[in-house]
């Protein structure tokens, strides 16, 4: 009979763990890229400029002349207001008229992964279409990328 219990205990543990990982899926809309290139925070802050956006992203595109910290931009979601801080550790964008919040932060020196560069991105929402996580996660490798080439030294300045 305990036996019985104990396999009883262990498939409901399983079943609780797999619940919480589909639910967690669903509460948060984060995504990761660690770019395997060591900088600096002073170097992100550097090279990251926003009237060099096309550097930094392939689906991103100027629209007018950066002015201070903001730019306007195209992209695959249509136009926006792209604004940049500085941050520690480097620096946060984001599209301030879109309607998920998206943002995201280039930095170094930190978690998950202290000696390369990080990019998170978040929405404020707890799930959208797949065809649109598609297209972040698609954003996302290409960021990746491109800084992969601006951190090694192989993007025109």
């Amino acid at each position: 009979m305990d036996y019985l219990l104990l396999i009883f205990l262990n498939a409901l543990f399983f079943l609780i763990i797999i619940a919480t990982n589909f639910i967690l899926k669903f509460v948060s809309m984060e995504f990761f890229r660690i770019v395997e290139v060591g900088t600096t925070e002073e170097s992100i802050k550097r090279l990251l400029k926003l009237d060099k956006i096309e550097n930094m992203s392939n689906q991103l595109f100027q629209l007018a002349e950066a002015s201070g910290r903001e730019v306007s931009i195209g992209s695959i979601w249509g136009e926006f207001t792209l604004t940049c801080d500085l941050i520690n550790g480097g620096l946060r964008f984001a599209l301030v008229e879109c309607p998920n919040a998206l943002t995201w932060t280039i930095t170094t020196g930190f978690a998950p992964a202290r000696e390369a560069i990080v990019i998170h991105l978040t929405i404020n929402r707890k799930q959208k279409q797949q065809q649109f996580i598609d297209e972040i996660e698609e954003f996302l490798d290409d960021q990746m990328l491109c800084l992969q080439n601006i951190f090694s030294g192989d993007s025109p300045s």
